[in-house]
């Protein structure tokens, strides 16, 4: 399991106009089954994408479609967790 950290590094006007690119590339991820919550930071300087990847590898390759990640409006942040306690719940997201 991994999370993405990602941190706007352009004003957010910038990033208002790669949104629509940036929400299709969520939305194909989704489609995948790799992508299982995602949102923006409150304030807004970035965002988080809890993402089910085998290994690190994997994330690298999926955070470099990302259109923010690709013009340079977002730094990424990749952190490899192993979830251990979780609710009943969200056990079967981890299939």
């Amino acid at each position: 399991m991994f999370l993405f950290n990602l941190a706007y590094v352009k004003p957010l006007d910038e990033i208002e106009g790669l949104l629509p690119a940036h929400i299709q590339f969520l939305d194909e991820f989704y489609a995948r089954g790799k992508f299982l919550c995602s949102g923006r930071k409150e304030p807004r300087t970035g965002g988080v994408i809890l993402c089910r990847c085998e290994s690190r590898r994997e994330a690298e390759k999926i955070r470099d479609q990302d259109p923010f990640f690709q013009e340079g409006a977002a730094e990424y942040e990749i952190i490899e967790f192993l979830p251990t306690k979780m609710s009943q719940d969200f056990r079967p997201l981890l299939r």
